[in-house]
């Protein structure tokens, strides 16, 4: 066996231990719908905008790079930086990048009938961190309770005169 041979094959088996011991992710995800008595254009210019989120939990949003376009970025709460990775007329889809838990979410709305809407809040998170299945439950029931509560507020935002 040559040295070369010989380095390239215990840099292989390197690798492969090292692979072995990342954890796969986990991922979750939690979707909420609530129907809307206002036709998606008029709900939408009340509920879509890149900072509303501020008035549906009730706290801060700042716009801190960009303005409401794919790549800007929003500060909630003054602490939480996230990424708008795509945009419809009708939806957004956000990340947060330093987030231990990879979360992703999507706020969009959809036609559901003669003037009606559907609101919808999808989130996407990596639960693996949490490491115990209790904590992991915990986390995702408190999640979902949250965004439950989030829904009824911007169904109430969106159908106000």
């Amino acid at each position: 066996m040559t040295p070369i041979f010989r380095i390239c094959l215990t840099a292989a088996a390197a690798l492969s231990v090292g692979a072995g011991a990342a954890q796969a992710a986990e991922f979750v995800t939690i979707s909420q719908e609530a129907v809307v008595d206002a036709p998606p254009e008029v709900a939408w210019k009340k509920v879509g905008g890149w900072c509303d989120i501020g008035a549906w939990l009730k706290t801060t949003c700042v716009i801190t790079s960009g303005g409401e376009e794919m790549g800007s970025v929003r500060r909630i709460a003054d602490r939480i930086d996230e990424l708008m990775v795509a945009k419809t007329a009708w939806s957004y889809s956000y990340s947060q990048p330093k987030s231990p838990i990879d979360y992703h979410g999507t706020v969009e709305i959809r036609p559901e009938g003669k003037g009606k809407s559907k609101l919808i809040y999808t989130l996407v998170y990596d639960a693996e961190p949490l490491k115990t299945p209790e904590a992991k439950a915990a986390d995702r029931e408190r999640r979902a309770k949250m965004f439950a509560g989030v829904l009824q507020t911007m169904r109430g935002i969106a159908e106000a005169k």
